[in-house]
Parts: C-alpha cells; sequence; structure tokens
C-alpha cells in the first residue's frame, strides 16, 4: 500500500504529465459532440442565485425560453461550435465542481469574449490588438480572471500568449475549489489564484456550477471541449503541491514523537493520527508558534466533532485560552442543525462564523490550510477561503462568554478531541 506521501508524488506527475500533453488529458470526457448541442442548455449573463430562488416552474420556463434563443445564434459547423456573436451564452447542462477543461478557440478582431466558471465570470478572450480596449487590459491578452477585483492576483494575465487571427487557441484550466490555473497555447496566464464570487464578493466561489461559454460582439468558434473531474485525492494533490516549500512535518505517519498532551486519547491508525473513539482532549505540538501557515488534511466520520488549536497553552480548553478553536466538524449533520453559526466547521469558535458548504462528503479527505498574522487568521478549505477574520476586532462572543486567549501571541498547534474518529494526516506547518 502506497505511504500518502509516496501516493502525492504519484498523482503529481500524473497531473504534471497531463498538462505537457496537447490532447485532451487521460480520463477527460467530451462535452461537445462535435454536431449537435446536446448536454448544453443556455443563459445569460444572469446570477446562479437568483436563478435557484425561481419557482421551479417559473426557472424551467426562463431556461426553455433562453435556449429557445440560443438556437438562433449558436450552430454546428465541420466538428465547430459557432456563435455570431449575440445570444445567451451556451451553458453546460451539468455542474463541475473540481476538474480539468481544455478546449480550443478561434475568434475575430474586436471582439471580446470569455469562459464562465461555475456560473461565474470570468477566463477573459480578448482581442489583444484592439487598442480601444487597452484601459481594460486587453493588452495584456486572454487568459486572466478579468472580473477580479483591481490587483488582485489571476486579474491579469502573467504574459500575453495570444495567438494571430485566423489561428486557434488552446485552453486549459485548472480549477479546485476556487483556486484556478490558467495555460493560454501551453503558457501559464494565471497560476492558482482564488477566482472570486462576482455574485457575491463576500462569499466565496460557488462549490459546483455549469461552464458557459460567453457570446459578445463578434463571431466566436470552439471545438475539442472536454473536461476531467478531480477525485478527492487528486484535487488535495493539486493544493497541497502548490508553493509548499518552506513547511516542516509535524507528523511522521508512524507515531506521536514531536507531540504532547493527550496522548493517550490518540493513536495512529493507516497514517494519520485519530481521536480515539469515544475519547477527546487536545493533542498539542511540542514547540510553539507565532505567525505561521499550517496545512492539514482531515477525515470527518458521521457527525464527527474535533478543532485545530490555534496558538495555544499546554492547560485549559483551546476553544477559550488559545487564540481559538478552529471547528473540525460534520457541519451538515441532522445532529447540528441548530448550532450557532459561530460553531460550524472552520469558524474561530464561539467568536466568528465561517461560510458553509465547502466540505466534501464524510469519509473523503479535506484539506485546509489555516494562515495566522498577528491576529488575523484565514481558513481555506478545499481550495476555497471560508474565513478570513481579525479577531481583535470581535466583541461579541457565543453566550457573551469571552476568550482570554485570543490576543495570544504566540502557542502550541494540536487538535482538540471531542469523543469522535477524526482523523489527521499530511500535517505541516511553515512559520512567518
Amino acid at each position: 500500500m502506497k505511504t500518502p506521501r509516496l501516493l502525492s508524488i504519484t498523482l503529481a506527475l500524473t497531473l504534471m504529465a497531463s498538462f505537457a500533453a496537447a490532447e485532451a488529458p487521460t480520463g477527460s470526457t467530451e462535452i461537445f459532440n462535435g454536431t449537435d448541442l446536446q448536454g448544453w442548455t443556455a443563459r445569460p449573463h444572469f446570477s446562479p442565485v437568483k436563478l435557484a430562488e425561481m419557482p421551479e416552474d417559473e426557472r424551467n420556463a426562463q431556461v426553455e425560453k433562453w435556449m429557445d434563443e440560443a438556437n438562433q445564434h449558436w450552430t454546428v459547423e465541420n466538428g465547430e461550435l459557432v456563435n455570431d456573436g449575440k445570444g445567451p451564452y451556451l451553458t453546460t447542462a451539468k455542474d463541475y465542481g473540481d476538474y480539468e477543461l481544455v478546449l480550443e478557440y478561434k475568434t475575430v478582431a474586436k471582439a471580446d469574449s470569455g469562459i464562465y466558471l461555475k456560473a461565474t465570470p470570468q477566463v477573459q478572450i480578448w482581442d489583444s490588438t484592439d487598442e480601444g480596449k487597452f484601459n481594460l487590459g486587453a493588452d495584456k491578452g486572454s487568459g486572466g480572471l478579468w472580473n477580479n477585483s483591481a490587483g488582485a492576483p489571476g486579474k491579469d494575465p502573467i504574459v500575453l500568449a495570444d495567438k494571430p487571427f485566423g489561428e486557434w487557441n488552446k485552453f486549459r484550466i485548472l480549477q479546485v475549489g476556487a483556486r484556478t490555473s490558467v495555460w493560454l497555447n501551453d503558457k501559464m496566464v494565471v497560476d492558482h489564484a482564488i477566482m472570486e464570487n462576482y455574485w457575491d464578493r463576500a462569499a466565496p466561489l460557488f462549490a459546483s456550477g455549469p461552464i458557459e461559454l460567453q457570446t459578445h460582439g463578434g463571431e466566436i468558434r470552439w471545438r475539442n471541449i472536454a473536461i476531467r473531474e478531480l477525485t478527492p485525492e487528486q484535487a488535495n494533490e493539486v493544493l497541497s503541491s502548490h508553493n509548499n516549500s518552506g513547511f516542516n512535518s509535524l507528523f511522521n505517519g508512524n507515531d506521536l514523537s514531536g507531540w504532547q498532551g493527550a496522548n493517550e486519547n490518540y493513536e495512529v491508525v493507516e497514517g494519520a493520527i485519530q481521536c480515539k473513539e469515544g475519547k477527546g482532549g487536545t493533542l498539542l505540538t511540542d514547540g510553539e508558534y507565532k505567525d505561521f501557515v499550517a496545512r492539514v488534511e482531515f477525515m470527518l466520520p458521521p457527525g464527527g466533532n474535533n478543532g485545530l488549536a490555534i496558538r495555544a497553552p499546554l492547560n485549559g480548553d483551546p476553544a477559550y485560552v488559545a487564540m481559538c478553536e478552529l471547528q473540525v466538524l460534520d457541519s451538515e449533520h441532522p445532529k447540528y442543525a441548530k448550532l450557532d453559526a459561530r460553531q460550524y466547521h472552520g469558524s474561530a469558535y464561539g467568536m466568528a462564523a465561517a461560510h458553509r458548504g465547502f466540505l466534501r462528503e464524510t469519509g473523503q479527505w479535506n484539506f485546509q490550510e489555516v494562515t495566522v498574522r498577528g491576529s488575523t487568521i484565514k481558513v481555506e478549505l478545499n481550495g476555497n477561503v471560508i474565513l478570513d477574520t481579525d479577531l481583535s476586532k470581535i466583541t461579541e462572543y457565543m453566550a457573551d462568554k469571552k476568550h482570554p486567549g485570543k490576543d495570544n501571541a504566540q502557542g502550541h498547534f494540536g487538535f482538540a478531541g471531542h469523543g469522535d474518529a477524526v482523523r489527521f494526516r499530511n500535517v505541516s506547518i511553515k512559520p512567518l
């Protein structure tokens, strides 16, 4: 049986090999059959939230109307998907979560277009020679996440990689959570940037959604559209392998060397630290940390409950005496339906609520990165930032119970068990 690290190396090599290939990656599915619009529906620039809120009959009627209009502007010619620059956007009938998308496009002068990911604008397609749009960024070329905030990573492409008009351009897009990488004509133009939620910038990008081919002012042709959906293991490898220099492993995969506290209540199972069923207590690192980035994979059993102790002292309840306890919780289990919002997964317990809806199914491994700088803490779950807060500004506490440890400048990192067999593996930390 492969160890978690050997498995990670194998997956990384597989992913890199797929990036180097000119054809669709192994395991991908063609989502345009080259003959008709089977598997596609239509939608203009329209909020997926508002669409979902419509009564079902009204929503179905609206989508049917959009599709009728799309059929007037979208055709198939010689295995190519052709749009005349007008009408609703062609939209996959299926939603996608973590995936690798490849496609080719060819457009005309003065046109611009794009690709909506998870129903959200967009990977930009420009006429990079159109001086009239240089003020919008056309001179920088295609492939950027154009609707990200000004100055945000990914908004502008790293290099100009567009081919001359009349030639086919090739996109490869890798998206895990909101983390988005884009290659245009085999050149990386976006490197693992967070794609913002255009529809609600205070919330993460949707966990899943359709892919939409935008129409915008001129003919555009598409072909060789294929997608490879990523398994949780593959998605976690994308996240863990990016910018991983400077991280020190905190767990050797065999025993609890380097850990202290309630060691008798934890065990090593299949290369992971597991809280013993019916046991609990806090397991802490021998070392203390000030500012740091921690990475960990965890697996929840149904109804599982644990926590990450942040800047914790050796004694006391980390929910109160540590800087915080970050909840590790099967948030959608029925028994937790009536919790305070500050008790769900990723929340700074009792102080700051995290966004919900980004956990994998119980029994699957999740990837989480925690960044602690001064009084601020950021939690990224499976590629989605679910908490980004400054604990020094918290003035209201759950049940009016204060947290005297929230101003701790340093402390131990660890796990706060609550009687459930939650597992942790690939635990590492990078001091800042």
